[in-house]
């Protein structure tokens, strides 16, 4: 890494939701934030369900978000990459976002090192025990007949479907209750700690839970870090400094 840089992790921001005057709101903090971190960034990565649902059109784009997407390229034409990984809600990236913006897409988990250091990173869905149905719709979604016949429905009514679905999903998790469960239930925990029984990570990264967890992994000398959500008011993110893994709450100024 260079003298002074750090890497940059935040996940679900989730634009677009719950009202249009909402995710603007947000939209402001996130390019705040972003604007503070840009002088010693090295390298920043958004960790999935940046967006609330995303679908891209041979020829169409989701509407809104402009100002973000404006700020990622400034970001980008600066020489500092930006990493967006798809999630659950905004699986249908395609090549719009990184022509026009100049992003890199993940679409699994990626594994990186920096100062020997080792991170597994990714949003975390469809990771872990159990959940079969959702791998099952996650395989489904991510096949290319699938993305052909959702691409022959209009884009006004597409659009409607999509993010129908996904409030309902949102809202089912919501009901549920969103609550550490435990190092035996904990199912991103239990996954850190089979992927540990084969590879040596340092730091595991993800979104997904909306919970901001800073937890270690016992006996295995590694740590499982996850990056909370940006809708409720109480955004968090991490950052790596050639040494260690903070997390921080972003100061909403």
């Amino acid at each position: 890494m260079e003298q002074g840089k750090k890497i940059y992790f935040a996940s679900d921001f989730h634009l677009g939701i719950p009202s249009y005057e909402k995710s603007r709101e947000r939209e402001k903090i996130i390019i705040n934030w972003l604007d503070s971190i840009k002088k010693d960034a090295q390298e920043v990565y958004l960790v999935g369900d940046i967006f609330d649902f995303w679908f891209e059109y041979k020829q169409t784009a989701p509407k809104g978000h402009i100002r973000f997407l404006a700020k990622i390229a400034e970001i980008t034409d600066s020489g500092i990459p930006v990493h967006f990984f798809t999630g659950n809600h905004d699986m249908w990236m395609f090549d719009y976002l990184p022509n026009e913006i100049g992003v890199s897409i993940h679409r699994s988990t990626i594994y990186r090192e920096w100062n020997g250091k080792k991170f597994f990173i990714g949003h975390g869905d469809g990771l872990g025990p159990g959940d079969r149905f959702y791998k099952f719709l996650k395989l489904f979604f991510n096949s290319k007949i699938c993305q052909w016949l959702f691409a022959r429905i209009h884009p006004n009514l597409g659009m409607g479907v999509g993010n129908l679905w996904s409030s309902k999903s949102r809202n089912s998790n919501i009901e549920k209750g969103e609550a550490f469960l435990g190092d035996e239930k904990e199912w991103l925990y239990m996954y850190c700690r089979e992927v540990l029984e084969k590879q040596h990570y340092d730091f595991f990264i993800f979104g997904h839970r909306h919970l901001v967890l800073d937890i270690e992994i016992q006996d295995k000398n590694s740590r499982y870090i996850n990056l909370g959500e940006w809708f409720t008011g109480n955004p968090y993110f991490a950052s790596f400094d050639g040494e260690n893994v903070t997390l921080e709450a972003v100061q909403n100024n």
